[in-house]
């Protein structure tokens, strides 16, 4: 009987999407979009996203383009980026706003770093988490003599193949994002 690792693959997936998630929000010295997404905008008094009152844009390296579809709501706009306290300069123009990013000095490039270590170390958390439940479920399975002693021994082995896999990529994600942060 083949044993299929649904527990531990589900987990996986979702700890290496929430790390990819974490580290997009992660300001580099280069300009992403993605940093704007958890920016929230109170608009006609009711909360909503940045991307549903305006769009966003690289204008270049450093800068982003956001445009607000409604002029009146640039002023409220402008004040849902800086209290989102990203580190970030906000300037109103005639086309909008444009949103600066500083040059990285090196103490914030090590405190990025270290914000990225701990999302890493929390998705490794969430992989052993989830790697535990998987081998829970195993060890019942031989338990219920659904499986053979064999069969446990194999698809633990199996696991531990996944899991080691799945922290090769989590650890490759962390290495480009640290490249991103020191260049």
């Amino acid at each position: 009987m083949a044993y299929t690792f649904e527990i531990f693959t589900t987990g996986a997936n979702e700890a290496k999407e929430w790390l990819t998630r974490e580290f997009a929000s992660i300001r580099t010295g280069r300009a992403t979009p993605q940093i704007l997404d958890s920016v929230s905008v109170d608009s006609y008094g009711a909360t909503m996203s940045l991307q549903q009152v305006a769009s966003v844009s690289i204008e270049d390296a450093r800068t982003i383009r956001v445009s607000v579809w409604d002029k009146g709501q640039i002023k409220a706009v402008e004040k849902a980026i800086s209290d989102a306290n990203l580190g970030l300069s906000v300037v109103t123009d005639d086309k909008g706003l444009r949103v600066m990013f500083p040059e990285l000095t090196s103490e914030r490039r090590e405190q990025l770093l270290k914000l990225a270590k701990s999302k890493l170390e929390d998705t490794r958390v969430s992989v052993r988490k989830a790697r535990d439940e998987n081998m829970k479920d195993i060890d019942q399975k031989e338990k219920d003599g659904d499986m053979s002693e064999d069969d446990k021994f194999r698809a633990k082995g199996e696991l531990q193949k996944l899991v080691d896999a799945v922290n090769a990529d989590i650890e490759g994600m962390y290495s480009k994002k640290e490249s991103e942060v020191n260049n």
